[in-house]
């Protein structure tokens, strides 16, 4: 069954196609966010990386504190959220950053001022990747 092109050429319909992609997105994505955030230790001397081995490691922590803890920060905080208008949300975005600074030895960042400014710069440049995958790896 398998084709010299490779199992995802070999599969026949859209569904299948999408399978073949998804993991594709995901290691990209991956990838992409540990350039992010090499380009923001380049851009801001507040958050320091110190290799790309830790900025992959970095990527992936802020991304599972992302999935894991942040949800459970928003429903604990969702009226401090509603009464701020929704500002309070930046600030549980710098946590999740600054808390995977303090826990990873390669990423470092310097206090919550610039825990703010690179996870402002972190979702800025990942709205971009999103977009950029979402082309790529259409539905």
């Amino acid at each position: 069954m398998h084709a010299p092109g490779g199992a995802c050429k070999a599969l026949q319909g859209h569904a299948e196609r999408a399978l073949c992609s998804w993991p594709m997105k995901i290691l990209s994505k991956w990838l992409l966010n540990a350039v992010a955030l090499l380009a923001i230790a380049h851009l801001y001397s507040g958050v320091q990386v110190s290799s790309f081995g830790s900025a992959m490691l970095a990527a992936l922590v802020v991304g599972l504190f992302n999935v894991f803890l942040r949800p459970l920060l928003v429903v604990l905080t969702f009226p401090v959220t509603v009464l701020s208008l929704g500002l309070f949300l930046f600030v549980i975005n710098a946590l999740m950053f600054w808390a995977a600074s303090g826990v990873l030895e390669g990423f470092n960042v310097d206090g919550f001022g610039a825990a703010l400014l690179g996870s402002l710069l972190y979702t800025l440049i990942g709205l971009v990747v999103n977009s950029a995958l979402d082309r790529l790896f259409p539905q």
